[in-house]
């Protein structure tokens, strides 16, 4: 699924979560739960519970033989010249854009037999962590004396001038991130590389054995991993001094391990109204619509093989959405679940209440938030619609977007434009906007038309807007028209709209940007009402809760996720579900066992002729108490040696509450097992030159 720049604003950003049913734990960490920041890491607790306490040696290697893919996952490099390993469905997006009516490498698999095999990824990017510092005294000050609206501009703006500061070489990208929402702001300081190539991806039949039905579920029996590489001036990024060994032996049950990722957002700090209004005002909406669009999807696919290979990429992804959203609803319909954070909101409240003074300044924190709240389910679906795009799902229309704001927002003082055109963003942005994915016009009409007829449907066919956008023509007749007359899927016409500036798109009368022209007013007044009214008094009320939260409990508390580097800590261990007790491990064996012939359960023809040289008892996947979410994929994970035992790529059913919680008796990470990858790549595929690459890793 081709990724493109949305703005996510409100109580929520988009992206699976790892969920659970259940206790969940209150706010002070326990067991193996929490998802550290390197430079906040609890490694006296971990010493006490398993005999190892990392140092901060140990921590900054993990640190830096990790890595971010920009496209929404994790990954870690493997060899000594940029050898990445990471998820098949996280490598999906260059996969499928290397795919080809005659060379599908979905289905068929990829190896590059040699260095000059390798094919570059035409969107794809990988940050590396180098730096991290501590701004929270200039971020937090900002505010001081100001309204919530213009104490939010003040620390937009604030924000902005720390990252261009720090924006010192190109290849430098700098973010400013809220912790502890709001609590602390930390400045994240990367090594962003563009230059990433495929080596390795097996068929897609078995990194997604089971499909859907097996998804966050476990036994398992998938090989979901791939292997890219980092170039540095065309040759390969030189990681001798940070990579990770893989272990010789694998783990044992209850073996100590560690996973070095980016989950991507939890919402475990939320107030109590946050996570009703959530609920009830978007996560329901939000299931209704990706349902729909899922069958809509289905139905596009049975229209010829063609349609059905460029379009499993997006189906794939919404399948996986729609089933971690839906376990995230199942977990705020349980009582337990709501009645653990209403506790947890209880213990701070009334820790403010015994005193006048904290009283004075943080009693009202709570109220505000529910005050935003009730605005921000007012302009939640016009938001979702038009500024996040969802009424305009076309890579084409991103595109015609980017170019039509770019023009605006560019020539602007850093600090005033909106945060994707930002120094610190912008690398990403333009590289997504320039790169040579493929477009598939029958594809791009069907997502269109289907996209502008649900808005209409859920705006109301006389609301301004619809009326302003559609004109006298239907969705199907609009976006034929837009998609057929556009020559914005021409990466070089792009790049010369983008060089013209504000002249050329002024100039321009491509239907793609007159229509983006068009929602364009609107789209920004959505934003603009929720960064002033929601996200400016949520974000100042956070702030003071957090406050309350340090005097309170201290470190003891960690940050929800932000998708930014965090490591975690755990065992391999089963768990009892139904009253039946769940081994930690699945054998090769079993995903023969599975094999029916039919998908989702169709092993490739690979694995089935090799089935009488495998080692049928060897292990493929396992599960951890890591506590991870969505975003994890890809990371490693690794023993007290910083060796690679496993790859992470799901959690367990289980887990689908872990937004809002941990339970350690039932979530589960699981992973492909490294003993298993080796294998693989040995018996099944002779990938001989990548096999030898990742074992000479010292």
């Amino acid at each position: 699924m081709k990724k493109r720049p949305l703005t996510v604003l409100g109580p929520i950003a988009l992206g699976a979560a790892c969920l659970s049913h259940g206790p969940l734990t209150a706010v002070t960490a326990r067991a193996d739960e929490g998802m550290w920041t390197f430079n906040r890491f609890p490694a006296e607790k971990v010493g006490k519970a398993y005999g190892f306490t990392p140092d901060q040696k140990w921590l900054d290697h993990v640190r830096l033989s990790s890595l971010r893919l920009e496209g929404g996952c994790s990954g870690s490099f493997v060899s000594e010249n940029g050898l990445v390993m990471t998820n098949h469905h996280c490598a999906e997006e260059c996969i499928d854009e290397l795919s080809t009516p005659k060379r599908d490498y979905m289905s068929d698999g990829f190896y590059a037999k040699t260095p000059a095999d390798e094919k570059r990824c035409p969107t794809q990017a990988v940050n590396v962590l180098v730096e991290i510092a501590d701004v929270t005294a200039r971020v937090q000050g900002v505010r001081t004396g100001k309204s919530d609206k213009d104490g939010g501009e003040a620390l937009k703006s604030e924000i902005a001038q720390i990252e261009k500061a720090c924006q010192t070489a190109p290849d430098l990208r700098c973010e400013v991130v809220s912790l502890y929402n709001g609590g602390v702001y930390d400045l994240y300081t990367y090594r962003r590389y563009e230059d990433v190539r495929l080596v390795f991806a097996p068929e897609f039949r078995i990194a997604f054995f089971g499909g859907d039905p097996d998804n966050f579920e476990f036994p398992r029996y998938d090989l979901d991993a791939s292997f890219l590489r980092v170039y540095k001036d065309g040759k390969p990024l030189d990681t001798k001094a940070n990579h990770f060994a893989w272990s010789p032996a694998g783990t044992k049950n209850g073996e100590l391990t560690f996973t070095a990722g980016n989950p991507g957002s939890t919402n475990r700090l939320w107030t109590l109204a946050e996570i009703e209004t959530w609920r009830d005002f978007g996560l329901i909406p939000r299931l209704l619509y990706l349902s729909e669009l899922r069958g809509g999807l289905l139905a596009y696919a049975q229209r010829g093989k063609e349609q059905a290979r460029h379009s499993r990429g997006e189906l794939f992804g919404i399948e996986n959405s729609y089933k971690a959203f839906r376990g995230e609803l199942d977990a705020l319909l349980d009582p337990n679940v709501l009645s653990t954070k209403r506790a947890e909101e209880k213990l701070l409240r009334d820790h403010v209440a015994a005193d006048k003074g904290r009283q004075a300044m943080y009693g009202g924190a709570w109220e505000a938030i529910a005050g935003a709240q009730r605005t921000w389910a007012q302009l939640y679906l016009r938001n979702y619609l038009i500024e996040t795009g969802r009424g305009f799902r076309s890579d084409l229309f991103g595109h015609a977007r980017l170019l039509l704001r770019a023009a605006e927002e560019l020539p602007k003082p850093n600090e005033k434009r909106l945060r994707e055109y930002t120094e610190g963003e912008w690398a990403g942005t333009k590289q997504y906007l320039l790169g040579n994915a493929p477009v598939y016009a029958e594809f791009e009409i069907f997502r269109l038309s289907w996209s502008l007829g649900k808005m209409r449907e859920l705006l109301g066919a006389d609301d301004p807007f619809i009326k302003a956008v559609l004109g006298n023509e239907s969705p199907a007749q609009l976006a034929a028209r837009v998609i057929k007359g556009s020559k914005l899927a021409d990466p070089k016409v792009r790049e010369k709209l983008l060089a013209g500036g504000a002249a050329a798109i002024a100039a321009s009368n491509d239907p793609l940007i007159e229509l983006a022209r068009k929602a364009d007013t609107e789209a920004r007044a959505v934003r603009k009402r929720m960064e002033d009214e929601v996200e400016s008094v949520v974000g100042k009320n956070h702030e003071l809760i957090a406050k309350v939260r340090f005097e309170k409990l201290g470190t003891s508390v960690y940050p929800d996720a932000t998708f930014t580097p965090r490591v975690s800590y755990g065992s391999v261990q089963g768990y009892e579900e139904n009253g039946q007790k769940v081994s930690p491990y699945t054998l090769l064996s079993g995903a023969f066992d599975r094999h029916t012939g039919a998908d989702p359960f169709a092993l490739p023809p690979s694995w089935l002729a090799k089935k009488s040289r495998l080692d049928l008892n060897l292990p493929f996947d396992f599960v951890t108490s890591n506590d991870i979410v969505g975003g994890n994929s890809g990371s490693p994970v690794i023993n007290r040696d910083a060796q690679i035992v496993g790859l992470i790529f799901d959690g367990n059913i289980q887990s689908l509450g872990g937004d809002y919680g941990f339970d350690p008796a039932l979530n589960r990470a699981v992973a492909v097992d490294s003993r298993a990858l080796l294998y693989a790549l040995d018996v099944v595929y002779g990938a001989e030159r990548l096999l030898s690459e990742i074992k000479a890793g010292k």
